[in-house]
């Protein structure tokens, strides 16, 4: 049976992902002092000097979604600043808090239920199931302050292997958000001059999907350890759901500075992926953001990843070339690009690189 209690001497890696006990098993064994192993280099720390108290993402209404003026608010907050929020979305505030609470739930589980669902010990493919706790480099073996289950939303639907206490709470959101992430890209490509997105386009765009849970524990000293570093997502575009702990951040217009994801009761956060800045040749920007923890309150986030499929071919979208605009990027196979990106994560926007020409 999997070890309850982390002592000093234990090996922090078997014991937190091995074990499954996760980074909520350290906070448990109430450690006073951070393990080495969880202290991040100060590059990837928050400075919180850099924090702008002055900017902030749009908040979009979308209870007149057809409405040009929202159209365009939308175009524009993705080419201005690749992350906003949405209320009035349509999807029931119950589907919202019934998630989080299943995310609660299963976090809280003894090790030994959650160990099952540990990649070994599932037996299955990692793209329908997956449970960890956040290392961020291989190499650097220096551990994010999360851990995570992921959910593969996909067309075969395996969600029977997914845990009794997060199956009906992701499949009844994943109901309720696929849709909106549809009318959503269907909104971001008009402004690309791509008018329907037909079958064809709707695997490039929403091929593969998947519903993340993270579970970020209360921390003894925020300031060393980082809940998820300074990324991009490879997606198209993530759908967010956080509670109202606070501690997302994503960059700012000015380049250097850090701007608070404020919560926002019943909205969702939407950020632009590397995926759709390809295909939009850089008119809607991929943005780096990262989570700090708290000292006192764990906090859940639950990012939907609406990624292409990855037998897709990515690039700059024909219509944004037709008028000479020169391309960015060249045509990448998606697959490809996912396996560069994750071998790199987390490398802020450098992924990009592996596409331009």
């Amino acid at each position: 049976m999997p070890s309850s209690k982390f002592e000093p001497n234990d090996d922090i890696f078997d014991f937190v992902i091995k074990k499954a006990n996760g980074l909520k098993g350290i906070v448990d064994s109430s450690l006073e002092i951070i393990p080495n192993q969880c202290i991040q280099p100060k590059e990837q720390r928050l400075d919180k000097s850099q924090i702008d108290n002055q900017e902030s993402i749009p908040t979009i209404d979308l209870s007149n979604f057809n409405d040009l003026n929202v159209e365009k608010s939308i175009q524009e907050a993705a080419s201005k600043w690749g992350f906003f929020q949405i209320i009035n979305h349509g999807i029931p505030i119950k589907v919202l808090e019934d998630l989080k609470e299943a995310g609660h739930k299963f976090f809280e589980l003894p090790a030994e239920e959650k160990v099952k669902y540990y990649k070994e010990n599932a037996g299955v493919d990692e793209s329908v199931l997956l449970y960890w706790s956040a290392i961020g480099d291989k190499d650097e073996k220096v551990l994010e302050w999360r851990d995570s289950i992921k959910h593969g939303c996909n067309p075969e639907n395996d969600s029977n292997l997914w845990p009794p206490q997060t199956r009906n709470q992701a499949l009844e959101y994943q109901k309720w958000a696929k849709p909106l992430a549809k009318k959503l890209l269907e909104v971001l490509l008009k402004g690309l001059n791509v008018n329907e997105i037909d079958e064809s386009l709707e695997l490039l765009l929403m091929g593969t999907m998947a519903i993340n849970i993270n579970y970020y524990p209360p921390c003894p000293n925020p300031s060393i350890t980082i809940g998820c570093r300074r990324h991009c997502d490879v997606s198209c575009i993530t759908l967010l759901l956080q509670d109202d702990t606070g501690g997302l951040y994503v960059r700012g217009t000015k380049g250097d500075n850090w701007i608070h994801v404020n919560p926002i009761k019943g909205a969702l956060a939407v950020n632009i992926g590397d995926s759709l800045q390809i295909m939009s040749n850089d008119r809607y920007k991929s943005i780096e953001h990262c989570v700090a923890v708290d000292s006192s309150r764990a906090r859940i986030s639950v990012p939907l990843f609406v990624n292409p499929s990855l037998d897709s071919v990515i690039g700059p979208f024909p219509q944004m070339l037709k008028d000479g605009e020169m391309p960015v990027y060249k045509q990448v196979l998606f697959s490809d690009y996912w396996d560069y990106f994750f071998s790199k994560r987390p490398s802020g926007k450098a992924s990009l690189d592996f596409a331009k020409i």
